[in-house]
């Protein structure tokens, strides 16, 4: 004959002791977690440096504004202007509706304001050859 013996079951309060550890080893890990990433947590880089940059930027962008919506000369020397977007686009348009007129005023103006280099003068022989 067998005889089977068969395990006790766990009481409630046995369950209830056991989640409660478990609930409570989960919480110690949470703020141990969080008590170190607020040690080890880096100070900010250079508050005086950071707001030195937004300046600069500001800066840089009421200047870049302020070139996009008004005229100014590129290089006086040249006759090199620059227009506001919204008449440069309207400039192209118009131009554009005849596009081999607008193609020949397109090169003549690149060759205009970027001319080929002069040719460089001839190299002297080196005299090991």
């Amino acid at each position: 004959m067998e005889s089977r013996v068969s395990a006790p079951s766990p009481s409630k309060a046995s369950i209830v002791v056991y989640f409660v550890g478990i609930v409570g080893a989960f919480l110690i890990m949470a703020g141990l977690l969080w008590l170190m990433r607020s040690y080890i947590r880096p100070t900010p880089a250079d508050g005086a440096r950071a707001e030195e940059r937004r300046k600069a930027l500001g800066e840089i962008n009421a200047a870049s504004k302020d070139q996009l919506d008004n005229y100014g000369y590129v290089d006086p020397v040249k006759g090199q202007v620059r227009l506001p977007i919204q008449r440069a686009m309207e400039m192209v348009v118009q131009d554009w509706k005849n596009p081999a007129g607008a193609r020949s005023n397109l090169l003549a103006r690149v060759t205009q304001f970027n001319p080929p280099p002069a040719p460089k003068a001839p190299e002297k022989p080196s005299p090991f050859e």
